[in-house]
């Protein structure tokens, strides 16, 4: 979850809302480090995990991230829950709950939906006091 903060500390430096991911290989290597890259890019589907996801894959040479646990320091929203699942992550770690739009336990669980096919293992608030913090002051300090 660190590497992920400090991939979210560098979103604000676009103009980016600061989420980091992080995918790990099932040994904990690091595969992938993303932040959110939407203002950056234009690019509504740049999100953190998204990107993280994407990157791994790549990494791997292949779609299907079986074994791989996914760290990001916010609660995935819809697509990017969606995304997780479709990737075959074995688990998702957040540190911040998002009461507004996590897909991940708070609003909604797609990740753990049964009438999908894969459903990854979710570890919710690791350190989600600096997680929040990074959202918090982005957002106080921001005309968003």
């Amino acid at each position: 979850m660190r590497l992920a903060l400090e991939e979210a500390a560098q979103a604000p430096l676009t103009g980016d809302v600061p989420v980091g991911a992080v995918v790990l290989a099932p040994d904990g290597t690091v595969l992938s480090r993303a932040r959110n890259e939407r203002e950056a890019t234009g690019d509504p589907t740049a999100h953190a995990e998204v990107l993280a996801i994407r990157r791994a894959a790549a990494f791997v040479g292949g779609w299907r991230l079986t074994g791989c646990t996914l760290a990001v320091t916010l609660e995935p929203c819809t697509m990017c829950a969606g995304a997780i699942v479709l990737s075959r992550l074995d688990r998702v770690v957040y540190g911040a709950a998002d009461d507004k739009a996590g897909a991940a336990g708070s609003l909604w669980d797609v990740v753990r939906d049964r009438r999908l096919n894969h459903r990854p293992e979710v570890i919710p608030d690791v350190l989600p006091a600096p997680c929040a913090a990074l959202l918090t002051r982005f957002f106080r300090t921001t005309d968003f």
